[in-house]
């Protein structure tokens, strides 16, 4: 039987991977990076084998979308903030069996979910920057859940929430489970 084993709100904020770079910034972001390593220790310490990203970075426009790909490998670039975010190089396993039992539980919710195992369906910087930190620290397969409420009613939101919670009891997994966000949504002009 799986396990949710830990939980957390993190930041995704492209600010954190040019805080690791000379420059104007450089070390402003170091609280939020030392915070994702934290995430990664502890679930490590717990056995953690999966880590479920809910990404509010992943737009859809209808229903909700669960990236259960085998591996994730390849070169990103945001397409909403190319200056900030460029070439960064990932390389995950994914978790095929929890990604669909999520879609699958979802859906005797009700809640229309659909999982994909595309190789050109990529991950989006709402899973990769908190995957870079924490990987650092603690290697674990990861399953992404576009989280882009605009399109969800809260009703089904709690209702795809109940599934992921019953697809981890249901599976093989110790899951940590990271509602990734950017804590806050100001955009500056620099």
């Amino acid at each position: 039987m799986g396990e949710l084993v830990l939980a957390a709100k993190c930041t995704h904020v492209p600010t954190m991977l040019m805080s690791e770079k000379p420059g104007p910034i450089e070390g402003t972001r170091q609280h939020a990076i030392e915070g994702h390593y934290e995430i990664a220790r502890r679930a490590k310490a717990l056995g953690v084998d999966t880590v479920v990203i809910l990404d509010t970075h992943w737009l859809v426009n209808a229903g909700y979308h669960v990236n259960s790909s085998p591996r994730f490998k390849g070169l990103f670039t945001s397409k909403e903030f190319p200056q900030f975010i460029q070439n960064l190089a990932y390389d995950y396993d994914g978790n095929p069996a929890l990604g669909d039992l999520i879609a699958e539980k979802a859906q005797a919710k009700d809640v229309f979910t659909l999982s994909h195992q595309l190789k050109s369906l990529e991950l989006e910087y709402g899973t990769l920057v908190p995957m870079l930190f924490m990987s650092r620290e603690h290697k674990m397969k990861v399953v992404s859940v576009a989280a882009w409420c605009s399109v969800h009613s809260f009703d089904a939101s709690r209702r795809l929430g109940e599934a992921i919670r019953e697809a981890i009891e249901a599976s093989d997994s110790k899951v940590l489970l990271i509602a990734s966000g950017s804590l806050s949504h100001r955009i500056w002009p620099n």
